[in-house]
C-alpha cells in the first residue's frame, strides 16, 4: 500500500491525540498519500481509501454521493473542503485535516462529542501548519 516512514515526533502527536481521551486512533501521513508517518497499531487505511480522502480535498462530490471509507467501513459525510473531512458512523467519526506536508487522520469512539473530538484534530493540524508542516 503505501511506504512507511516512521518519524519521532509523528509518534508523540499520536501519542498525544489518543491521550486526548477523545481519538482513539489515529495517523498521519505524507499530503501526497504516498507514505504514512505515523499510526495507532491497526489502523490501516487501504490505497483506495486514502487515494479517495485525499481526492475529497479538491472536490468532495465523490465522497457526497459514494460517503467516506475507512478500514472498510462506509461514513456519512459531514463536511469536505480544501482543509477538512468530517464523516460520521452512528456515534463514531473521523476527523481528517489536510496541512501543507501532511494529512492527519484520527477516529473518535462512541461517547465523545464530536466536536470535542475536532477541535483537538484541528489544534495539532493548526500547529503543525505555524511550524511549517
Amino acid at each position: 500500500m503505501t511506504n512507511i516512514r516512521l518519524c519521532v515526533f509523528c509518534a508523540a502527536y499520536i501519542e498525544n491525540l489518543q491521550g486526548s481521551g477523545k481519538i482513539d486512533k489515529a495517523a498521519i501521513y505524507s499530503k501526497q498519500g504516498d507514505s504514512v508517518w505515523a499510526k495507532s497499531p491497526g489502523f490501516d487505511l487501504s490505497g483506495s481509501e486514502l487515494s479517495e480522502i485525499r481526492a475529497g480535498f479538491d472536490n468532495s462530490s465523490n465522497l457526497q454521493a459514494k460517503g467516506l471509507h475507512a478500514q472498510g467501513v462506509k461514513y456519512f459525510l459531514l463536511r469536505a473542503d480544501e482543509r477538512s473531512i468530517y464523516g460520521k458512523k452512528g456515534a463514531e467519526g473521523l476527523v481528517i485535516v489536510r496541512t501543507q506536508q501532511a494529512i492527519l487522520l484520527a477516529h473518535y469512539p462512541e461517547g465523545v462529542q464530536p466536536g470535542e473530538a475536532t477541535k483537538v484534530v484541528e489544534q495539532l493540524a493548526d500547529y503543525l501548519i505555524s511550524v511549517g508542516y
